[in-house]
């Protein structure tokens, strides 16, 4: 191992100055990609994803599946840059290279790809898919010859240990948008659809996803499991089944359930038992046991909501195209809560998804007028130096100008399934699709 690691060094060390692609390809990625643990004929340069080449693509040889000869399943993806190519964050050349590896991780032939990695060989970056879904699992990170065996060797541990499970929270700092009635028929249909989950009811104060499926209150355990060592997350759990009666069996997921305990502690109280890593660091097992974690907060930004989206790799903002304040705050979301807790856990996670338009029928003059408003909404955020564009309208480009976005309608429907206490998706075919069409827009390849 520390002969692979000093050449990486060395090899970090021989490039020139401003190195350029062909120059960074021969003399540094081989080092770089054997010190993450694959051999040369794991390696695949060039590699067709089947939307454009990625200048090299590797997987562990599996019995006599040698990567180089079969080109099937590939599991990482590296796109190289020159050093004259600045990969500073959010420098225009950064942004490029980002979309232009999410695209290949995106591309017919690369379903099986967990990984995805961008280097000039002055800065680095790691970047996880789950399904159809990419966030970061470092910062860009500056490379140089003393912290080198360091960075490489910590992405070599996260790409050789993936976790399972993709965190997402479901949060708007707007009530009445509908995040409980997402998160319930999300995990519904996820579970309808071959995924384990587990959803976690973090509004003590509403304890509306509780309620919605009939579970009885956590008194106590779940503020236990938070507060003490020894105590895990897993032992507050309630399944909730849903009886198939055709085939003899049931659909079943996990309910971790809102905690009267929690209730009526105040913010300071909370604030000196519950850190922001509190929750992140309570679902290390579960994220190996689950495909999809859902968290369901509260809508204002105090203790819960902050751990809650800490805890995620993802947030994903449900909005309503005729509620102007859901916009701004999903928004404010955007601009300032997730920034605030990327900055504390340094990893660039979570990231925002796009937001979606939730429960409501929408004319054409309706839409009109959102438009307007989100307009408004972009000028603004554009004079404040931030570009929400990709957040409002993710298909929006210069050659095609889509402005749409993603809905989910016949809110009467879906509401008032809660009175029955089984999801929406369990028993109405409109809401079905409704919310398979939300998870294969966001989650599922």
């Amino acid at each position: 191992m520390s002969m692979t690691l000093t050449s990486l060094r060395a090899a970090l060390q021989s490039l020139p100055e401003n190195a350029p692609e062909p120059v960074v390809n021969d003399l540094f990625a081989p080092h770089l990609l054997r010190a993450l643990g694959f051999q040369s004929e794991e390696i695949h340069p060039e590699y067709n994803t089947g939307d454009g080449d990625v200048d090299k693509a590797a997987r562990k040889t599996i019995k006599d599946d040698i990567f180089l000869h079969t080109k099937s399943n590939p599991y990482l993806l590296l796109e190289l840059k020159g050093r004259d190519i600045n990969l500073s964050v959010n420098t225009a050349q950064y942004q490029k290279t980002v979309h232009q590896l999410k695209r290949y991780l995106l591309a017919p032939n690369c379903q099986t790809v967990q990984w995805g990695i961008i280097t000039n060989s002055c800065h680095i970056q790691l970047f996880r898919k789950h399904g159809k879904v990419i966030y970061p699992a470092t910062q860009c990170l500056p490379l140089d010859a003393d912290n080198i065996d360091n960075v490489v060797a910590s992405i070599r541990k996260k790409i050789e240990n993936p976790t399972k499970a993709l965190t997402i929270a479901i949060y708007n700092n707007k009530g009445g948008v509908g995040k409980t009635t997402t998160t319930v028929n999300l995990a519904a249909i996820l579970t309808f659809l071959g995924k384990k989950v587990l959803a976690i009811d973090f509004d003590p104060n509403q304890q509306d996803l509780t309620s919605y499926l009939g579970l009885p209150l956590s008194n106590g355990s779940v503020f236990e499991a938070l507060t003490e060592r020894n105590i895990e997350l897993q032992s507050s759990l309630h399944p909730y089944k849903f009886p198939l009666r055709k085939v003899n069996s049931e659909l079943r997921f996990d309910i971790i359930p809102a905690d009267l305990k929690l209730t009526d502690a105040s913010e300071n109280l909370l604030r000196n038992y519950l850190k922001f890593h509190t929750l992140y660091d309570k679902l290390e097992f579960s994220r190996q046991e689950y495909d999809y974690i859902l968290i369901d907060p509260p809508p204002n930004w105090r203790v819960f909501s902050q751990l809650a989206v800490y805890a995620a790799d993802v947030v994903l903002i449900p909005t309503k195209h005729n509620n102007l304040f859901s916009l701004e705050n999903a928004a404010i979301a955007i601009k300032k809560f997730i920034p605030e807790v990327q900055s504390q856990k340094a990893d660039g996670s979570p990231i925002p998804l796009p937001i979606f338009f939730n429960g409501e029928k929408i004319t054409l003059p309706q839409i009109a007028v959102t438009q307007q408003e989100i307009n408004n909404i972009l000028k603004t955020a554009k004079k404040e130096g931030f570009d929400l564009l990709p957040y409002f309208y993710p298909k929006y480009t210069n050659a095609n100008k889509d402005l749409r976005i993603h809905q989910v309608p016949s809110y009467a429907n879906i509401a008032g399934s809660v009175f029955s206490r089984i999801p929406a998706v369990y028993r109405d075919r409109s809401a079905h699709e409704y919310y398979k069409n939300l998870a294969k827009e966001y989650f599922l390849q």
